[in-house]
This record gives structure tokens, sequence and C-alpha cells, in this order.
């Protein structure tokens, strides 16, 4: 009964998240932009895996604002 109550859970969850077009980053969206800026255009977006996560850092910049943040992904 149990693993009928998880595969159903998981179905139904895969199901509103197909019909939302819903994803973590959608969520998680939390992109500060600072008003300072370089003379420089630079976008600096590294991946580190450790096993099976993966964290994606970055950071870009124009001549009047900055934006950074960081994913996580499996």
């Amino acid at each position: 009964m149990k693993r009928i109550l998880v595969g159903l859970s998981v179905v139904v969850g895969t199901l509103v998240m197909g019909l939302t077009n819903a994803s973590a980053s959608v969520y998680c969206d939390v992109d500060p932009t600072i008003p300072v800026g370089t003379p420089l255009t630079y976008a600096i977006a590294p991946t580190i895996s450790l096993g099976t996560l993966a964290v994606h850092p970055y950071l870009y910049g124009t001549r009047k604002t900055t934006t950074f943040g960081i994913g996580l992904s499996l």
C-alpha cells in the first residue's frame, strides 16, 4: 500500500509540473541585481559537480548593474 501511495504521489506531482510548467528555478528565482557596474561587461558561470549534485554559481555584470546567484541541480 505504501508503494502505491508513493508511486501515485510521484505521478500526480509530475503531471502537475508538466501542466503548470513548474521548475525549481521558477519558484526559487532570486537574482539580486545591484545598481553598481564596471567598465567591462562580463559573465562568469562555472559548474561544480559534487557527485550527483551540481552547483551553478553565476555573476553577470554590465556598465550599470551586477547580477549574481547560485543554482543547484541533481
